[in-house]
This record gives structure tokens, sequence and C-alpha cells, in this order.
């Protein structure tokens, strides 16, 4: 039986962590890479946590099941248990790990394509660090090969407790005469959709469920998602719509006309809500947040929620409740609150769900649409380019950094003006006329996204479509 040490193996596979946990091509994560991780994982945190088991989940793709077999023969290596949940939503395994007090791992690739996966690590307090994830590709353990895959029976308590969690927050009767509708296709959370909104008086209907993994992106709504909703709306007459990413922690919603909520919109209307006091925000966020009176501290931080949730360290020792969200509409509980006048315990990662549920229980009887009119006309929309090598990206963004007004030409802006300059995150150019440009290389794949903000949806629209298509030929 050979030996393996899991830096070396993690270093030749070439995956790296992400804004979200460890990425990469399906055919780097073999067998004894996803053993190398799960190793290197547990080892990171057994000095400070107690624990016999590892709970382990996973989304829709083709190449999950395999994965999770590798990392659970991994956890037995270590003579430690196995709970496997099967498909479920990553914030699911999360929440009721959590409650467990183990550790758990997710394989998902989330919203990039089904050629592509991921593992998501959590420690029995919550998701891993920045920290943790340079502890995890340093470490030097040894571990057998992996040569055999051990059968996995599913355990279903991980999706009912997460329905339980936001079904018990509302009256029996809150959606009663409300029409909704799932969008369903591969998300890993489309068994708990139905009777969960259905549990609380909705009459729902399900729809395109795919056989087949779909990269839904809640921050870059394909054309073809966008006139979908609204003609579903039309045809069946919904109140709303809701969706989510691959592994369920980002929402995608849509109101009464079929008009898909930005996430960071979303984000805001749930934080408002539930009386949040103190909020952590990627800088990709809409400014509108940052100057809502409604908040007594609203943080930026770097893109990806290990930022977010770094910042939440600082904020409980001020604040008695705390969250965040991202442009992507992934909720994130900072701390336990009330709602409803019941309690709701702290899920510091991203959570699709709650959101969704704050925004139906805000409107009451009056359309979603009526809240969103109600916010500041500011407008962000966002695209990407896909298979856009990083060296591109990087070397664009070096640019901007030397000299942002001739990238800004480059660009085709010969008659913006620039105001400042915003480095927390790749290159955030906020311009004359309330317009921002903010171009980042994605941290998941090889995509460069573009966010522009602007006074309407059609300036935004305009801007990223510009910016993007100018990117292409330098």
């Amino acid at each position: 039986m050979s030996l393996l040490i899991s830096e070396n193996v993690i270093k030749e596979s070439g995956i790296q962590f992400g804004t979200s946990g460890a990425r990469g091509l399906v055919e780097q994560f073999t067998p004894n890479v996803c053993a190398a991780f799960v190793h290197a994982f547990i080892s990171s945190i057994q000095e400070q946590f107690e624990f016999k088991q590892v709970a382990i989940a996973i989304d829709n793709r083709p190449s999950s099941p395999v994965m999770a077999q590798a990392c659970a023969k991994a956890v037995q290596q270590l003579g430690l248990d196995v709970i496997y949940y099967g498909v479920v939503p990553t914030p699911a395994l999360a929440y009721v790990s959590m409650q467990d007090n183990i550790p758990c791992i997710m394989v998902t690739g989330s919203h990039i394509p089904f050629d592509r996966n991921g593992l998501k690590f959590y420690r029995p307090d919550g998701e891993i660090t920045k920290s943790d994830e340079q502890a995890i590709l340093s470490a030097t353990i040894k571990f057998e090969s992996i040569l055999d895959l051990p059968e996995l029976m599913v355990n279903t308590v991980a999706g009912t407790k997460y329905i339980e969690r936001y079904t018990s927050l509302f009256d029996s009767h809150m959606l009663v005469g409300k029409r909704i509708g799932i969008y369903e296709h591969s998300s890993a959370g489309r068994d708990l959709y139905v009777p969960m909104f259905e549990a609380l008086g909705a009459e729902v209907i399900a729809l395109e469920r795919s056989d087949e993994f779909v990269p839904i992106d809640t921050e870059a709504v394909a054309e073809s998602d966008k006139e979908k909703a609204r003609q579903w709306s039309i045809e069946y007459g919904f109140d709303f719509i809701f969706s989510t990413d691959g592994d369920g922690d980002r929402p995608l919603v849509a109101d009464e006309k079929g008009e898909w909520l930005r996430g960071d919109t979303l984000g805001l209307l749930c934080a408002e809500a539930m009386n949040i006091e103190a909020l952590a925000i990627p800088i990709s966020c809409n400014t509108m947040i940052e100057k809502s009176t409604q908040f007594k501290q609203v943080s930026k931080t770097k893109i990806g929620s290990p930022y977010v949730i770094a910042e939440f360290d600082a904020l409980n020792t001020t604040y008695s409740s705390v969250a965040g969200f991202e442009a992507n509409g992934g909720f994130l509980l900072g701390s336990d609150v009330v709602v409803n006048s019941k309690e709701l315990k702290a899920l510091p990662t991203r959570d699709a769900v709650l959101p969704a549920l704050m925004l139906l229980f805000s409107a009451g009887k009056n359309g979603i649409s009526t809240l969103v009119d109600a916010l500041p006309k500011r407008f962000t929309h966002s695209d990407r380019i896909q298979n856009f090598a990083v060296e591109k990206s990087q070397s664009i963004i070096s640019q901007g950094k030397d000299n942002p007004a001739l990238l800004l030409q480059s660009l085709g802006l010969v008659n913006a003006e620039l105001l400042t300059v915003e480095l927390t995150d790749g290159l955030r150019m906020i311009l004359t006329d309330n317009l921002v440009i903010h171009l980042r290389p994605s941290g998941n794949a090889p995509e460069l996204r573009c966010y522009a903000e602007a006074s309407t949806v059609e300036k935004a629209q305009a801007l990223v479509n510009k910016v993007l298509l100018q990117v292409q030929k330098l």
C-alpha cells in the first residue's frame, strides 16, 4: 500500500481555492486528490474541535457521487464515521452540521459548468476561513492511496431540518392565495422547495426539471432565463418565482412581472425586513446599500463569502444583529436574530431560502415589485467573458491600476471623467454621472466579470456590454 503526501498530491493536481471552495476540472479531482484535501482539512481542525463524525453532501453534477465516495473513504481512513446526506443544498448541510457540532464537506462546483467541480469545507462552527485554506494547501499529511470506494446510504435528516428551520418561523397560512413557480432545473434543493412553500400555504407549480446539469449563474442571468420568467408569469399568473444556482446557496427570484431581482437588491430587502443592525457586503454590491439609513454599520469587503464572514467577528462585538449578503444573492446570517417573534439561529454561509421567504413576508399581500420600486433608483448589471485567460484579466487590471484614465479610453469611454478608484478587489472605477465600472477576474473559473452601476437598468446594461466588447479587442 503506497503512502501519499497531501501537499504534493494537491499541488500536482493544479487545484486552488477560489472565492468559495476548491475548484477545478473534473479530471483533476481524482479519488486521491479528493482524499488529500479531506486528510489535510481534518488534520487542520482536529486540535481545535472534538468530533467523531463528518457529514458529506453533493449537488446534481454527474461527477459528484464518485467524489463524495472518495471523500468518505478518506474520512473512514481516519477512523471517523461518515453521515451522507445525498443531494441537498449547501446551506442545509452546513446548518445541520453546525447544530450537530461536526465538520462537513460539500461536493459542488456551484454555478460553474458541469465539466468542473469543487469541494467546500465547513468546520463545526461554520465555513472555513482564508487562513484555513492555506493550512489545507500546505499540510503534509501522509495517507494511503484510494483503491476502492465505499457504498453510501443517504440520510434524509439534513433536508428535513432545513425545511423546518424556515417553516417554523411563519404561520402556515402566510402564503395562502399566492401562486409560486419553482424553476427546478438541476438545483440541489429542488426536492425541498415545493413542499416548503406548500407548507406555508402557497399554490406551487414546478417548472423545467432537468436530468442534465444546468450551470445557473445568479449574477449573470442568461437572456433565455429572463424571457422564461416573463412568459411563465404571463402563463401561470405567478406572484413569485424561485430558483437557485446548482448547490442551492444563491437565490434567483422574480417578482409578479417575471423580472429577476438583482441579488444585492434582494439582500437589502431581506436585511431591512429582519431589522439587521450591521452588514458586511462585498465591494461589488450596489452603492444604495451603504447609503441606506436602515443600518448602523455597512462594512465593504473583498468578494467571496470567507471575507464577509471574517468581518462578522468585528461587527458582533458591537452590534446585536449582524448579517451579510453578496451580489449573487446569497444571504449570510452572522448572529442569532428574532424573526416574527421567533429565534432564528445564525447560519454564516450563503443561503438562498431565507432572503426569498423574508421578501414574501415583507411584501404581504402587495406585489414584490412595490418593495423594489420604493428603493433608490440605482441599478446594477453584470456579465462575464467566459474562457478568458486569468493572465489576460490580470494584465487589464494591472493596466487600470497604473493608468485608469488610459484604460477608460481603451474601453471606449473617452468622455468619462474618473472620480475615484477602489482596489479592494479587482478594479472599481467611480465615474461622473454616478456611473460605476468594476472589472474583476473570477475566483472560480477562467472568466472576467464586469459590474456596472447607473441610474437606469438600460444604462448599466449598455455599459457592461460596451466594456466587455472592448475588452475582447484589447
